[in-house]
């Protein structure tokens, strides 16, 4: 192959929200995108090429599906969106990247899953973030099937299921809080499971979920395994302190113990993180530290991690590489 077949305009990394979209814009302005979806992975949950999304049953609060939508169906019909433009889609994962700083040493060498090192003038990274799971088989069969176990109460929280019922959340940090104290509308009990005999989470944050009426904590428990065959029962916990084993009925669980952004791949890489490990963008744009490397989606973002601000977030990065590209004179 000569070097000009490996060289490409627009590298975008990942397939959730941010990715297509950026690919749809990049697309319509002739950047000939290149999206490596990356390949299904388990770690300890599953990680899916088209992203968190791909665990979500239903989503009912995007704009412009009054009736709901299932979250694959929905990366479907982004994904035929994003090549109906003649976006090009490889199912391998990028795994390490050399970004340059200095116009002598670009384009940017990529590193695929399959062997092979790409070349490309700018990169959008969009590789996400995957949910914290406690890792128990239960827990991962229910989280797929749409049975009761969810990692996103404000994607889920509202859904007829979960409507009047016992909701248990896993967690004790601000997020956890955050998490149950938005359940507690909808809940008939919202039980919040920690593994200590203290909160980690802000006193305000704590306030705001213990003086709900609907609210309450178990202490010193942890969740060893999830009841239930179709849909969840309970959770079996155990004590921290005595080792005694109880069941907890409940008919939904919140796994609310964090996110890790994908950024494995990008070691090394010189890119800037934050504190919490998520690509460091200094501005209301794209651009990283790096020269002709953006940054969209969840991996960016700790705040938000909805479907909506991700995508907006890709055609963000997409306008901003689309111009730094024309600067740079590549057409």
């Amino acid at each position: 192959m000569s070097a000009h077949h490996d060289t490409h305009k627009l590298v975008i990394i990942g397939s959730g929200p941010a990715g297509w979209t950026a690919a749809i814009y990049a697309a319509r302005a002739a950047l000939d995108p290149v999206v490596y979806v990356g390949v299904p992975k388990q770690d300890p949950g599953p990680i899916l090429p088209g992203g968190q999304l791909m665990l979500t049953t239903e989503v009912e609060n995007y704009p412009g599906f009054p009736k709901g939508v299932t979250g694959p169906e929905m990366m479907h019909s982004f994904q035929a969106q994003a090549e109906r433009f003649g976006t090009k889609v490889v199912q391998e994962d990028i795994t390490r990247v050399e970004f340059s700083s200095e116009p002598a040493t670009r384009p940017h060498t990529l590193h695929t899953s399959g062997g092979r090192a790409i070349k490309a003038h700018a990169v959008i990274v969009a590789s996400g973030a995957a949910a914290n799971w406690l890792g128990l088989p239960n827990e991962m069969r229910l989280a797929r099937s749409g049975g009761g176990v969810s990692a996103c109460a404000v994607c889920d929280g509202a859904l007829p299921a979960f409507r009047d019922q016992v909701l248990a959340v896993v967690g004790g940090g601000d997020t956890a809080m955050e998490e149950a104290t938005y359940l507690t509308k909808y809940g008939k009990e919202v039980v919040v499971i920690n593994r200590r005999d203290a909160l980690r989470a802000s006193k305000i944050m704590q306030q705001r979920f213990l003086s709900r009426p609907n609210a309450r904590v178990l202490w010193n428990k942890v969740v060893v395994d999830v009841l239930g065959q179709e849909t969840i029962s309970g959770l079996l916990l155990e004590d921290t302190l005595t080792k005694q084993r109880s069941t907890f009925e409940c008919r939904g669980l919140f796994v609310a113990i964090g996110h890790t952004p994908t950024t494995r791949f990008l070691e090394g890489s010189g890119l800037r993180f934050n504190q919490a490990g998520y690509i460091d963008l200094a501005h209301r744009n794209s651009y990283t530290n790096l020269p002709g490397v953006f940054a969209a989606g969840d991996v960016a973002d700790a705040a938000y991690r909805q479907a909506v601000t991700a995508a907006g977030m890709g055609c963000v990065a997409a306008l901003d590489a689309e111009r730094w590209l024309a600067a740079q004179g590549v057409h």
